[in-house]
């Protein structure tokens, strides 16, 4: 999980406006982070199936909100993409 600060930093940094929490480029960010930080639980623990099958729910759901943001908003797609590295 993703600590308070560290989510608040990632909203700051991907949000459109001041107030926004729930766009897809947030979403997208803070999935992303939470992907990483799994990533590294899983390396320290690869018998952790749950934890392994939580992961997986949560890179088909950042696929969604990429395909959902790059049919609608083309170039906040590519920005997102180039901000957080991210390949296709």
């Amino acid at each position: 999980m993703l600590t308070t600060k560290k989510k608040a930093a990632v909203i700051k940094n991907t949000a459109r406006h001041d107030t926004d929490t729930g766009s897809p480029d947030v979403q997208v960010a803070l999935l992303s982070g939470q992907i990483d930080e799994l990533a590294k639980h899983l390396k320290k623990n690869p018998k952790d199936f749950h934890s392994r099958r939580g992961l997986l729910q949560m890179v088909a759901d950042r696929r969604n909100h990429l395909r959902y943001l790059e049919t609608n908003n083309k170039r906040h797609y590519n920005a997102l993409i180039k901000k957080l590295g991210l390949k296709k």
